[in-house]
């Protein structure tokens, strides 16, 4: 077959080092293998909401572990009549509430009243969200059957609602567990849910047929392979729930079904003085604030959370 070219045309290929195809096909052996976790906190340390939002909830946990070290004045055995819904004076940078309390005070002791209703919601919610959906989504069947009706019925009740019922009976017994129990017992379907759906995506892959086919036992596969690929969104959940919970005290003290006026909590605060918001608002606002700055603070950090534990959404940014 006659050739196209002249004969005075010279062909040229240039070298492959010379090429992109290089750059593209190297392979740094170098590299330090990484996974979804170590991804994660690259793209987390480099995000300045996470530092604003670890550093509020540290100053927070320390305010509840180690009030003494924010204040000296008593929060409840230095009220004078006297001081009522009075300004800030030496001592009281925030002023008194309507009992003449010191407000600085109270909201100091109370955080950790507000953050340990939290604590615990979050702990109850966590620990019956992991064991329905991960049997329900792992084993399936009938067992599936059975927890997923079991989570729609406490899904269908609003567990505000439920918690003010539970709360208006046991309303002499009231101190932080029970209220903790009441809000908890009815929160945890949509941690459930959301786990239920992963494993039955993760169930399905490679090293889980392996290690059946193995011979390892199906309980060792959810514990050892199963739920560790599993639990990520259940970790945003559960970061987002504890802000939650707190708000759901607080709405439940406003309301009156909560714990008991003499336990110092925000929610009592911010329904202690709802009456007198339009001659001191302060003593309203004030804890509304450290309560919305907790909160905030929360979800802040699980919202960036799920964005670094999300490939998709490190994939758009």
């Amino acid at each position: 077959m006659p050739s196209n070219t002249r004969p005075d045309q010279q062909h040229f290929v240039a070298p492959l080092e010379e090429t992109p195809l290089v750059a593209i096909d190297k392979v740094k052996a170098e590299g330090k293998p990484t996974n979804l976790w170590t991804d994660a906190w690259a793209d987390v340390r480099g995000r300045p909401m996470f530092w604003i939002s670890s550093a509020l909830i540290v100053l927070v946990v320390i305010v509840a572990l180690f009030p003494g070290l924010f204040t000296q004045v008593p929060p409840n055995n230095d009220c004078q009549l006297s001081n009522s819904n009075g300004g800030p004076a030496d001592g009281h940078p925030l002023g008194f509430t309507k009992q003449g309390c010191d407000i600085y005070s109270r909201i100091i002791h109370g955080t950790s009243t507000s953050l340990s209703v939290g604590i615990i919601v979050t702990v109850l919610v966590a620990v019956l969200g992991i064991t329905f959906g991960a049997f329900a989504g792992f084993y399936g069947g009938w067992i599936d059957s059975v927890l997923s009706r079991l989570g729609d019925i406490f899904f269908s009740i609003p567990y505000i609602l439920a918690a003010v019922v539970i709360m208006s009976v046991f309303s002499k017994y009231a101190n932080v567990w029970v209220i903790s129990l009441a809000i908890g017992i009815f929160a945890w379907p949509a941690t459930a849910r959301v786990l239920r759906a992963e494993i039955l995506r993760v169930k399905n892959a490679d090293y889980v047929m392996a290690a059946t086919a193995l011979g390892v036992s199906r309980f060792r596969i959810l514990l050892r392979h199963v739920l560790p690929n599993s639990i990520a969104p259940v970790i945003v959940i559960t970061t987002i729930s504890l802000a939650s919970a707190i708000v759901a005290e607080a709405t439940l003290s406003f309301l009156g079904v909560g714990l008991p006026s003499s336990t110092m909590s925000w929610g009592n605060d911010i329904s202690a003085a709802q009456l007198d918001l339009r001659t001191a608002p302060q003593v309203l606002i004030l804890p509304s604030i450290a309560l919305s700055i907790t909160v905030l603070s929360f979800i802040m950090l699980g919202e960036v959370v799920r964005d670094a534990l999300d490939p998709k959404a490190r994939a758009r940014r």
